[in-house]
């Protein structure tokens, strides 16, 4: 999962780029980067790292430019190092820059036609790198001097037409403007909005509408599945639908776990939604356990504080704070290692132990992924006195891997995979597990916006919208992703991208 953001602006973008990155920090901590175009000048910075380790003074200062866009990233199916930062740059047509939130199902058949047919060469193992070059060469093919706004949307075309898969980029073509589009299924979120001015109105695209919040930015809405958003440098906004849109399913791990509760996802809260997901785990809890022993609620911080009061009041139970979190320490989730993420609970949450001692203790998550943060944390709750500890996930089981662009583990590492509740439970140390049901999930997000009757829930169904992932590609991606694969590669390719980046950023 990454973030991203573009803004055509009157005055300098970067520091506005800067903050807006910072409000979508919690999209990706792998690496960070802005590229502003300063009247054909192009300027770029981007390293691994926090958005506030990557930007210091000096680099903002030659940040300049009425036009940029920025990138929060975390590695998915591709290998982490800084030369796999972004925005990615190629030259021709015109000096293209993107960044892009997803990931292409057919990345490998891509890369081979882009050598053999569009005679350009991949440099790295990601796919957002792909999509760039796919982009570049159906722009170059409308072989127009100055590219007018139907020659952008007749690359995006091109784009559907060749790129499967769940994706939203922003690219900057230097010295005309930016354009953002989304996928034919709206899986990966994008939305778009203006602010007006002394000087005439201003355009933001991003990923979550609480970045055009926090910059005064108006939300216009949603970019709809298979649309285009062009903006030009003179602040003109044009859009064209660009593809056969197919059936709207965003994803619902979005209203689980990825946006900020203040953001609008396609027209739905995400904290209403998580409210929703709170009051129906708490109608199942009533169900299966009437005469619970329940004595209080307490959140695993921070995601899932919105569900577990929703469930609290909605059982007449005490919530409680029983963890203090160190909020200097990244979100486990995408966390690279195993070991890494096993060291970090326990540096990330401590212990209120006068909230545990002698309680029945009900913790609540968003969800239960690997397994490893919930089974240190029941044990947490037991070294704190606790009597009994339930554990409630505001989300279905996690079976299934993701290929939409969220990290996912392979199956082999799902704790959930191929086995029962019950197996789980024991797995996990807690005295009753409970899971949210996947119809009661939808049901919370399809009522913030009834138009929107299916979402994207492969990781906890396997049912893979877009019909081209079989069980060859898993086996590819498990390949690919699991962690002994990834510390292999990282090892084997950390002196290239050294050098490489050594180039890329010579000047910072």
């Amino acid at each position: 999962m990454c973030g991203l953001v573009g803004v055509v602006a009157h005055e300098n973008v970067g520091v506005c780029l800067y903050d807006t990155l910072t409000v979508l920090q919690h999209r990706g901590q792998d690496a960070a980067g802005i590229m502003t175009s300063d009247n054909g000048k192009l300027n770029l910075r981007k390293d691994n790292g926090l958005v506030k380790d990557v930007f210091r003074t000096r680099h903002m200062r030659r940040l300049t430019g009425q036009m940029g866009i920025g990138h929060v990233r975390y590695p998915t199916a591709g290998s982490s190092g800084p030369a796999l930062a972004q925005p990615f740059y190629v030259n021709t047509p015109y000096g293209l820059s993107l960044a892009h939130n997803g990931n292409l199902t057919n990345t490998q058949e891509l890369s081979r036609s882009l050598y053999k047919t569009d005679l350009r060469h991949i440099n790295t193992d990601s796919d957002s790198e792909v999509l760039l070059n796919i982009f570049a060469h159906e722009l170059q093919r409308q072989n127009k001097m100055e590219p007018a706004p139907e020659d952008l949307f007749a690359a995006v075309c091109g784009v559907h037409k060749r790129c499967r898969g769940g994706y939203a980029a922003i690219v900057m073509i230097t010295g005309y403007g930016i354009v953002g589009f989304r996928d034919r299924n709206g899986i990966r979120p994008l939305v778009f909005g203006y602010r007006d001015t002394d000087q005439g109105r201003e355009y933001m695209i991003a990923s979550e509408s609480v970045a055009l919040d926090s910059q005064g930015f108006t939300v216009e809405r949603d970019v709809a599945p298979g649309e285009a958003v062009y903006i030009d440098v003179h602040g003109s906004l044009h859009t064209k639908l660009c593809t056969e849109p197919g059936e709207h399913t965003p994803c619902i791990f979005e209203h689980v776990y990825f946006a900020r509760p203040d953001s609008l996802m396609d027209s739905i809260s995400v904290y209403k939604a998580r409210l929703r997901m709170g009051q129906r785990l708490a109608e199942k809890v009533k169900r299966l356990r009437p005469d619970h022993d329940i004595d209080v609620v307490i959140p695993i911080p921070d995601t899932s504080r919105t569900s577990a009061l929703e469930l609290a009041n909605h059982l007449g139970i005490k919530y409680r704070e029983g963890f203090v979190k160190n909020r200097y320490i990244g979100r486990t989730f995408i966390m690279p290692g195993q070991s890494q993420r096993r060291k970090s609970v326990r540096q990330k949450l401590n212990a209120i132990e006068l909230e545990f001692k002698g309680k029945n203790v009900l913790l609540v998550d968003d969800s239960i992924v690997r397994g490893t943060t919930c089974r240190q944390i029941i044990q947490m709750a037991r070294d704190a006195g606790a009597n009994k500890v339930y554990f409630a996930s505001a989300a279905p089981a996690v079976r299934f891997p993701n290929v939409y662009g969220i990290d996912m583990p392979v199956a082999s590492e799902l704790i959930a995979a191929g086995k029962t509740d019950e197996e789980v439970e024991g797995l996990i140390g807690a005295d009753w597990l409970i899971y949210q049901d996947l119809e009661d999930l939808i049901a919370a997000a399809h009522e913030g916006n009834p138009e929107i009757s299916k979402f994207e829930c492969a990781v906890f169904d396997g049912n893979y919208i877009t019909g081209d992932v079989d069980e060859m590609y898993l086996k590819r991606l498990e390949l690919a992703r699991n962690d002994a694969a990834k510390s292999a590669r990282k090892k084997g390719s950390s002196r290239r991208q050294s050098n490489l980046v050594a180039d890329l950023q010579s000047d910072a």
